[in-house]
């Protein structure tokens, strides 16, 4: 059996379904959702092992008009993964009509010579039959507005599973044959400060108002094994920081006498607990950095 490996790239516009999509073919959560557009902030991979390959998945940031630094650097981020893989999956959400973002994307995926774009049709369970066949035909036709051969078309539903698998075996056949490039199998590949603020941060963009998803930034500073813990009772202490960009923000991340943050606090710890493993005690401070999004020094000291 030829074995192949490599890199493919799921792109789209925000709220494409990109990051549910990762973790059903990862098999695991590797990637944090929301109903919320621009969840995704960082590059993330998921790895995907068969007999046949290892298949490593990026999920990127929705590609978007940028309105601050971050949504340019994120942009950036983007456009830079594109050139680096080996195949790309360009997502387009089954609930809703081609828009100008989609034609926006795949005109600027167009300039990719000799790579593979395979167009995925997302969320198909939320329609119809007869309505993924309308979609499917506008996939095609889109393809043909901006030049694009797609190398496969396929319909899935991350949520059902339905056909997850198939491609997954479409993306692997456009992979150069090669070894394993993660022999460990580890099912993702990113460091545990930015995985543990990321189950953070889903758990603050859970039910927010319109204004607070994109002020909201979380930071890990401490993730230590409690000493003088007996060892049949472990526990690990995670601290870190939220920082919002106004003390309005603030008010509501926290909510009345705390009781929203406390939400927030239970969410994320099983989540975390469950990353790790061990039982864990989670401290969350809110913290201001005014207009971080648009300030480079606040940036960096935030990982971007």
């Amino acid at each position: 059996m030829t074995f192949r490996s490599g890199f493919a790239c799921l792109v789209g516009r925000p709220n494409a379904g990109k990051s549910t999509l990762t973790n059903a073919l990862v098999g695991r959560k590797v990637a944090i959702t929301s109903d919320r557009p621009q969840t995704t902030r960082r590059v993330l991979r998921g790895i995907v092992n068969r007999p046949d390959g290892q298949l490593v998945i990026v999920d990127t940031p929705g590609l978007h008009r940028p309105r601050t630094l971050l949504g340019e650097r994120l942009n950036d981020e983007v456009r830079e993964t594109w050139s680096s893989v080996d195949v790309v999956g360009m997502c387009l959400p089954a609930d809703q009509e081609i828009g100008p973002g989609d034609r926006y994307i795949a005109t600027q995926l167009s300039f990719l010579r000799r790579k593979p774009i395979v167009a995925v049709l997302t969320k198909i369970d939320t329609i119809g039959h007869g309505l993924v066949a309308e979609r499917l035909a506008q996939v095609a036709a889109l393809g043909e507005q901006v030049g694009i051969d797609w190398s496969e078309v396929v319909p899935v539903s991350a949520l059902t599973g339905e056909q997850v698998q198939l491609l997954a075996d479409r993306l692997i056949v456009h992979l150069p044959e090669g070894p394993v490039l993660f022999p460990d199998g580890d099912a993702a590949e990113e460091p545990l400060e930015i995985a543990v603020a990321e189950l953070i941060r889903e758990a603050a963009l859970d039910g927010v108002q319109d204004e607070l998803p994109h002020s909201i930034a979380v930071v890990v500073d401490e993730i230590e094994p409690r000493e003088d813990r007996p060892a049949d009772r472990p526990l690990t202490d995670v601290r870190a920081s939220l920082f919002v960009e106004r003390d309005t923000q603030k008010a509501i991340v926290i909510g009345k006498a705390g009781a929203r943050l406390k939400q927030v606090g239970t969410r994320a710890r099983a989540e975390i607990e469950a990353l790790l493993g061990v039982p864990v005690y989670l401290d969350i401070r809110v913290k201001v950095a005014k207009d971080w999004q648009k300030d480079p020094k606040q940036l960096r000291r935030l990982g971007f």
